[in-house]
């Protein structure tokens, strides 16, 4: 291991590995951070920033990598903390519905030691993210729309401070009104605020009986229609996913599978008893009465795992369609009445700028997301694309960003979202980081 002068960890300084951490997977460019160190606990990180507060070194904290606006990119001498070996996990109290971890942990993993107490961990972004990114950028996903994103299901963490102090902040318990929501604070920071160590968070049951299907529409909108239908009538929906007919083209070609080739809902529902599917006629009533083409019902574990599969394979289908292209992965929130007019908007844009683009999203939190793919001829306009994304949503009241964050891609559009807020945000960074060390330049200009 090649020494990076200072921090007394594993650190590297080697070309071939800094330059994995210049790009991210939409390709925007990066620098050649200063060096690499890796931290397998609170002691490692503590001391990599009491070295970076006397070296006036700024740092980048690392997970998986998966994140998608340009957060883990460096644009100056940062170090970069990589806390993927800090992987363990502390404990599962299955009495308490929690489990304590540190940040390394990926999802998958805890979720699957979980399932042996009959549990889960929720919060599925797709990736196999670890726990301390998907906390520090607030990532939801395919549940979300029964079990919430990270910030609900974040019971407490302890966190490392850029004036070299440590704090453990909220308290496992379901309920709390003591003192400020600092924890909620620290969640979604993307790792400007402090550097997050351990993670108290909730588990929840595994339903006893669950059924998926995956429902073709004739339209968008009327997928949209039967979506917002289901959740006015408070059906035990755990999963609802809009998937439009470009990407299930897609899917079909690289799956090998014959779906129809038109707009779908991918869905989970909970039920208390084998007939999950049956136990809901108002579900398939709302399908056909907005004219639903094809309703395919999968019961047993391997039908679901290979529905799910599809949806969460979309990715590289659409990565797969389009060879030698890059990617551009934006997201928007809206509220439920202009899913619709969100969606149509980014066909609409898609055709203007002569874009192939896909649009596909977590519907039941109004989350869209859309796919472009593109080339070095047609990056302004994808460029263009996102930024006319992103005016349309804050035109009918909504965000910048449902799940991915601001990073470096989404910082223009803070103040207009958020007005004056913007200079709380400012002087809650200076209080927590004067010298301006952690992520500097992700979410406000440093």
């Amino acid at each position: 291991m090649t020494t990076l002068p200072g921090p007394p960890i594993d650190t590297d300084i080697r070309p071939a590995v800094l330059d994995q951490f210049t790009v991210d997977e939409t390709g925007r460019p990066g620098r050649r951070p200063r060096g690499v160190a890796y931290a397998a606990g609170l002691d490692d990180v503590l001391a990599v920033m009491e070295w970076a507060r006397e070296a006036r070194c700024p740092l980048i904290t690392r997970g998986a990598g998966t994140s998608l606006e340009g957060h883990l990119l460096a644009r100056g001498d940062e170090l970069v903390l990589d806390l993927s070996r800090a992987d363990s996990i502390l404990d599962i109290s299955p009495g308490d519905f929690t489990a304590t971890v540190q940040p390394g942990v990926t999802r998958t993993r805890l979720d699957a030691a979980a399932a042996e107490f009959g549990l889960q961990f929720t919060v599925d972004p797709g990736a196999d993210a670890s726990l301390g990114g998907m906390a520090a950028t607030n990532a939801s996903g395919t549940t979300s729309v029964r079990y919430g994103g990270m910030r609900a299901n974040v019971l407490a963490l302890q966190a490392v401070f850029a004036n070299g102090t440590h704090a453990r902040l909220g308290r496992a318990v379901r309920k709390s009104a003591s003192g400020y929501a600092l924890k909620d604070l620290l969640i979604g920071s993307a790792g400007t605020l402090g550097i997050i160590t351990e993670l108290t968070v909730r588990l929840h049951p595994i339903p006893e009986f669950l059924c998926s299907l995956r429902v073709s529409f004739p339209t968008v909108e009327a997928a949209v229609d039967a979506a917002v239908e289901m959740l006015g009538l408070a059906l035990p929906v755990s999963r609802l996913e809009l998937v439009d007919a470009g990407s299930m083209a897609a899917v079909n070609a690289f799956r090998g599978t014959g779906y129809a080739e038109a707009p779908a809902l991918f869905i989970d529902v909970e039920a208390a008893s084998d007939r999950a599917g049956d136990e809901s006629p108002e579900l398939r009533r709302i399908c056909l009465a907005h004219g639903a083409v094809d309703i395919a019902w999968a019961r047993t574990h391997t039908e679901r795992h290979a529905l799910w599969e599809d949806r969460h394979l979309l990715f590289f289908a659409l990565k797969a369609r389009s060879p030698g292209h890059r990617f551009l992965v934006t997201d928007t929130a809206v509220a439920f009445s202009r899913i619709a007019g969100a969606v149509g908007a980014a066909t609409r844009l898609g055709a203007e700028l002569g874009l192939d683009v896909s649009v596909a999203g977590h519907i039941g939190d109004g989350n869209v997301h859309v796919v472009v793919p593109y080339t070095d001829s047609t990056y302004e306009a994808a460029q263009h694309f996102s930024d006319r994304m992103v005016r349309h949503a804050l035109a009918v009241g909504g965000t910048a960003s449902g799940e991915h964050g601001i990073g470096l891609a989404k910082k223009k559009y803070l103040r207009e979202e958020h007005e004056a807020a913007v200079d709380v945000m400012v002087a809650l960074k200076q209080a927590l980081d004067p010298l301006g060390l952690l992520n500097p330049g992700k979410i406000l200009d440093a």
